[in-house]
Formats: structure tokens, C-alpha cells, sequence
């Protein structure tokens, strides 16, 4: 039960300390105060898992679900911390934004259970491949080093350090089997950063400094602050959230041989919702199931949610001591843009995944991807685009994660809901710009064997 519940934070570790390092940097934290906000992201993550997998009345699916900070609300989070004045507000304006979707999710669980088929594949897997897709110049920065206003940003040696790091993930998971594939990115990390430290970028300091044991105080970083704009994004991410773990609870019901029912979704969400609104009090970010987990009791057969609980008390205990949180502080950047490139692309590779169930031979369906995946993409590829717009309407629209996932679902909506006919378009190979689409039976009349 220890070694495969460590496997499981192993599996996972990288995508709970990913968030907090991104927002913490965008903010400008110190590395101790960086140190504490990891810890106090370790530390939440393993009360959400004991309150998915163990349960308390109706809250918890009771299924081997690791949960952790979601990627889901990194962009937003950037988006509000940007717009943000003063960067000491950002994190208190962020942790109320997280509270009250938190809260409006608890309360909309049972209702959104009933409305699964309003955030089909189409839908679900557009808005994760935004996720992964938001998130690469991230990695892509970190590549290039730690201040961008520095002379040697960018420089041969940093981007070295992450295409070694890089090759070194990719040959782990091409050429080793079992535990040790599984924690590829972990030993990356470490290989990586002992590869750094002859050329001084390094900095054991965050070690030195922390302390064996501590607590995550609450609201140590303020108390939290309720901006409008900021709760309407978060809302937005709380929603992607709980399509996705959603489509988890599925998925690993099938897996475990444990169909999730109604019933086992609706506490399922309550557990994510309630878990997302008690982790800022603790300094954490919003919770939701991680589907790298699902994939590691597939692959090990492993289906006991007692597991994954104990998982969830590791997560814990590294969150009580700021010496194992701190670890994470002592990567350097180029190291961890390295991994991040295996990592988001992954996110972004899964939407894909997604995207190949989601019946992209019918031609609205192509249209819904296309077009919410290309409002999702502009805060990235034109980040001045909303410049003539409102402050307070820029914390959404510069998300694109949130603007892509409206306009799925509103498209969605749309084109497969509303005055919905029986034919139905089909694209009989890739479109092409200016190329006609064929409808069923044309497609049917052409097909060649």
C-alpha cells in the first residue's frame, strides 16, 4: 500500500508543484515564500484526495481519484495577476475568486450531474487542448532562465539545460518500464538539476532556509479579496474543472468495474467543489481529479481507493514539511522548462485524445473545434488584442482557456442542441481552405474501397 501510494504522488507530484511555481513567479515571490505556497498546494491536494476517496456523508466518489491543484486556472490566474495593480492583492483577489466558484460549484453538483450531455468530447476536448496549449510558452520561458531582463536570458547554456533535460524524460519513458517510466518527469528534474550545478544556476538557499516541519498557515498571504471579474473566471474554470473530472469519473468507473451513476458524480463533484473552496484557506488553488492517475491504475490493476488515500497522506505530510516542498525551489528554471514541455504538451496531447472521440466526421463538430479553438489561442498569439477593452473584462478574455471554453459550449449548443435536424454534415477527409463539404450520402455514394 506505501510503495504504490508513493507511486501515485510520484505519478502526480509535477502537476501539483507546476501551478503554484507559475503564479508564485508571476507574482514575484521570494523562494521561501515560493516554498510555502508549493507546500501549501502538497498540503490541500492530500485533504481533497482523502475527501474523494474516503468520503464524508455525500460528499467523496469513493474511487482510487487523486486530486490535485488543476491546470485549468493556471492562464486565468495569470490573466488576474496581471490586471492586478498591486502584486500583493493578486493571490488575496485569486483565493476569493477560488472560494466563492468553489462554494456555487458545491451547490450546482446534483444539477450539473443531469447536464453531462451539454460538455460532450467536442466540447471537453477543446477547452483540455487550450489548457495544454496556454501553458507551453510557460515552459518555453522557464527555458530561456529566470529573469527575462537579464543579459544572459535565453542564453546556449540555459536552453542546453532544458533540451538535455528534455531528452533525458523522453528516453526514461521510451526505454524504461514501471515505477521508474512513471516518475520519468521526477528524475528529469533531479538529473537535471545536478547537471546544473557546475554552472552555478543552482540555488540550494530555499533548503537551507526552510524549516524540517511547518503548518501552512491560513491566509497567510491575506485575506482573500472578492473582485467580480475575477470570480466570473474563475466560474468559467470551475466548470471546465468539473466537466473534466466528470469525464475522469467515468472513465475510472469503467476501469475499476464500477459504472459512476448519477449519484457517484454528483458526490464526486461536491468533493472536488468543497475541496477547491477549503484550499485557499490553507493557501491552495482549486482542486480536481488528475487523469494521469487514472491511466496508473489501469496500468498497475491496482483499483483500491485505500491506495490513493495513502497517496493523499504523503501529499500531506510533504505539505507539513517545508524542507520536501522546498525541493521542488531548488530546480532551475531552464530544468523545469525542460520537463514543462513534456508535461503541458501532454495536457495538450490528452485534448487531443479526447478530440479523436468526439465525432469530428460530422461538420459541426469541426466547426465548434475550430472556431473555439482559435478564440481560445488569441490571448496567446495576440496577447494585445483585448487592449481597448475594460480592465475587469480583460481577466476573462485574456484567459483563453475560459474564452474558449463559452464558446464551445455556446457552439455546442448551437449547432447540436438548438433546432437540432435529423441530417447531419459529415467531412469525408480534412478540410481544406475553400473545399466543399460532402453531406451522408454524397459521402456515402463517393466512398471508394
Amino acid at each position: 500500500m506505501l510503495t504504490s501510494g508513493l507511486q501515485h504522488v510520484a505519478a502526480m507530484y509535477a502537476g501539483v508543484v507546476a501551478p503554484p511555481l507559475i503564479v508564485g513567479a508571476a507574482v514575484g515571490l521570494s523562494g521561501t515564500e515560493l516554498t510555502f505556497l508549493t507546500g501549501a498546494s502538497l498540503f490541500t491536494a492530500g485533504l481533497a484526495t482523502f475527501l474523494q476517496t474516503l468520503g464524508v456523508w455525500k460528499i467523496g466518489a469513493r474511487l482510487p481519484f487523486v486530486n490535485g491543484v488543476t491546470f485549468a486556472g493556471v492562464a486565468p490566474m495569470l490573466a488576474i495577476v496581471d490586471t492586478t495593480k498591486d502584486k500583493a492583492d493578486a493571490l488575496p483577489v485569486i483565493f476569493g475568486a477560488i472560494i466563492v466558484a468553489g462554494l456555487l460549484g458545491f451547490l450546482a453538483a446534483p444539477f450539473f450531474s443531469r447536464l453531462v450531455r451539454f460538455f460532450p468530447p467536442v466540447v471537453t476536448g477543446s477547452v483540455i487542448t487550450l489548457i495544454g496549449v496556454s501553458l507551453l510558452p510557460v515552459a518555453f520561458g522557464w527555458a530561456q532562465g529566470p529573469n527575462p531582463k537579464a543579459d544572459d536570458y535565453g542564453s546556449t547554456t540555459f536552453l542546453s539545460l532544458a533540451g538535455i533535460t528534455l531528452v533525458i524524460v523522453l528516453l526514461l519513458r521510451r526505454f524504461t518500464r514501471g515505477f521508474l517510466k512513471q516518475v520519468a518527469v521526477l528524475v528529469g528534474l533531479v538529473v537535471g538539476t545536478l547537471l546544473a550545478i557546475p554552472f552555478g544556476v543552482t540555488d540550494f538557499t530555499p533548503v537551507t532556509e526552510a524549516d524540517i516541519v511547518g503548518f501552512p498557515s491560513p491566509f497567510h498571504f491575506g485575506a482573500p479579496q472578492f473582485a467580480v471579474a475575477a470570480i466570473i473566471s474563475m466560474c468559467v474554470v470551475m466548470l471546465v474543472s468539473m466537466t473534466e473530472s466528470t469525464a475522469d469519473m467515468l472513465a475510472l468507473g469503467e476501469i475499476v468495474e464500477r459504472p459512476a451513476d448519477e449519484k457517484t458524480i454528483a458526490a464526486g463533484l461536491r468533493a472536488d467543489t468543497l475541496g477547491s473552496a477549503l484550499s485557499p484557506l490553507f493557501n491552495g488553488f482549486m482542486c480536481s481529479a488528475f487523469a494521469q492517475n487514472i491511466g496508473l491504475v489501469a496500468m498497475t490493476r491496482i483499483r483500491s481507493r485505500f491506495v490513493v488515500a495513502c497517496g493523499g497522506g504523503f501529499l500531506v505530510l510533504m505539505g507539513l514539511s517545508p524542507v520536501a516542498a522546498s525541493l521542488i525551489s531548488v530546480v532551475p528554471r531552464p530544468v523545469l522548462g525542460g520537463a514543462g514541455i513534456v508535461l503541458f504538451g501532454s495536457v495538450a496531447a490528452s485534448g487531443i485524445q479526447t478530440l479523436a472521440k468526439a465525432g469530428l466526421e460530422k461538420d459541426n463538430n469541426v466547426l465548434i473545434v475550430a472556431v473555439s479553438l482559435a478564440v481560445g489561442i488569441i490571448p496567446i498569439t495576440k496577447p494585445e488584442f483585448y487592449h481597448a477593452f475594460p480592465e475587469t473584462a480583460k481577466i476573462i478574455l485574456d484567459s483563453g482557456i475560459s474564452t474558449g471554453c463559452v464558446a464551445a459550449v455556446l457552439l455546442n449548443l448551437v449547432f447540436n442542441h438548438l433546432g437540432k435536424r435529423g441530417d447531419e454534415d459529415t467531412v469525408t477527409a480534412p478540410m481544406e481552405p475553400g473545399g466543399e463539404i460532402s453531406d451522408t450520402r454524397s459521402a456515402k455514394a463517393a466512398h471508394v474501397h
